[in-house]
């Protein structure tokens, strides 16, 4: 929370999370209504679904109720859920206390982890000045894909992208990543008073410190070097990220670094302030091995083809609002160029993409699902 604490000066990357995973636990507050997170139950005992004694309802539940899990592909079909269990549950903790009807009870907690994603979301767009509209969103975890349409339609996302291996993307992020090491120092300058033989100094010493890092791990190819400064107007609390050239600096960086800010200020604010100094916090120096190449498992093909047709199961559309037979299909059997049209299922061992009436998916180029609503 703001004024709780010091800032802490280091590289992040700026998110919003909050309590909405499938193991977050849904029940009924004292005015009667529906709340869901942040806690959670875990993996041990879990949804009750997972039949390890777990007792009260989760998102899990309420999506495999809505049909929005595949039961029979859970986990590759190594894990067997138990219905039973997560309908009483969502009866005993949600339905009951609400008189509703189980289904009503299971949209009703889907609806409420939604909203609040949702929610979370809009604040973070306002208070950059975002326009969601215009963006594509991106679905990754066990969770995400199985949600991602509906909080894509409450926020008029019209695309949204779920990635290969969606459901361990953060294992394979980790595997993939480029070996590289970031240094930070705290150098505090106006640019009207800039002292570039200080700044140069501090950018070798951060080079020299990177590099005996970066390696011990390196495969010997060219590195990449990337320098950036924490910066804001003189009177401002919070300072923006910009992006510096790699080169030796003169008085004539000044300018350079002015316009530097002012572009990315722009592009964050819209506009710029005009007879304001402005000063630099901290810089940062980053050595990386150059990117990989993405890993592709399928060729892209030319023409877009209907997959085959598959099985088929009961899933609760919220477009329609009552549930539908939807075709479930296997992720590892679409070929790139296929086209699913919803409603349907899209399951894979980690996660599932539930594809409502009104979107369809792609199939790209290295497998990626491509979600776009319908005109």
């Amino acid at each position: 929370r703001k004024g709780s604490g010091l800032p802490v000066r280091i590289p992040v990357i700026e998110m919003v999370e909050i309590g909405a995973g499938g193991g977050s636990v849904a029940q009924v507050d004292k005015l009667g209504r529906i709340q869901v997170g942040p806690e959670s139950a875990g993996s041990e005992p879990g949804p009750a679904a997972y039949g390890r004694g777990g007792e009260r309802p989760t998102v899990t539940d309420a999506d495999l109720q809505l049909g929005r899990v595949c039961a029979k592909t859970f986990a590759g079909g190594s894990f067997a859920l138990d219905t039973d269990a997560s309908e009483k549950a969502l009866a005993a903790k949600v339905a009951g206390p609400l008189g509703l009807e189980l289904d009503l009870a299971a949209f009703g907690v889907s609806e409420v982890v939604d909203e609040n994603m949702a929610a979370a979301a809009r604040a973070h767009a306002a208070e950059f000045g975002m326009d969601l509209a215009s963006r594509d969103m991106v679905a990754f975890g066990g969770a995400a894909p199985l949600h991602a349409v509906r909080l894509g339609e409450k926020l008029g996302v019209g695309r949204i992208i779920v990635p290969a291996e969606a459901g361990v993307g953060s294992a394979v992020g980790f595997l993939l990543a480029p070996v590289a090491y970031e240094v930070v120092r705290s150098r505090r300058q106006k640019l009207s008073e800039l002292d570039h033989e200080v700044v140069n100094r501090l950018m070798g010493e951060m080079h020299a410190e990177s590099l005996a890092v970066v390696s011990q791990g390196s495969s010997g190819k060219t590195l990449h070097e990337a320098r950036h400064a924490y910066m804001r107007y003189v009177g401002q609390g919070h300072e923006i990220l910009v992006s510096l050239p790699l080169e030796k600096y003169t008085q004539a960086h000044q300018q350079v670094f002015r316009r530097a800010f002012e572009a990315a200020y722009t592009r964050l604010y819209g506009r710029t302030m005009a007879g304001i100094d402005i000063e630099v916090l901290s810089w940062t120096l980053t050595l990386s091995e150059p990117a990989r190449e993405p890993v592709s498992a399928r060729p892209a093909k030319s023409a877009t083809r209907p997959a085959l047709e598959p099985e088929q199961q009961r899933l609760f559309d919220p477009g329609v609002e009552k549930f539908v037979d939807a075709r479930v299909f296997l992720r590892s059997e679409l070929k790139a160029g296929d086209l699913v049209k919803g409603p349907a299922l899209i399951t894979e061992d980690q996660t599932t993409t539930v594809v409502t009436s009104g979107w369809s998916a792609t199939v790209g180029h290295g497998g990626h699902l491509v979600l776009e609503k319908r005109r």
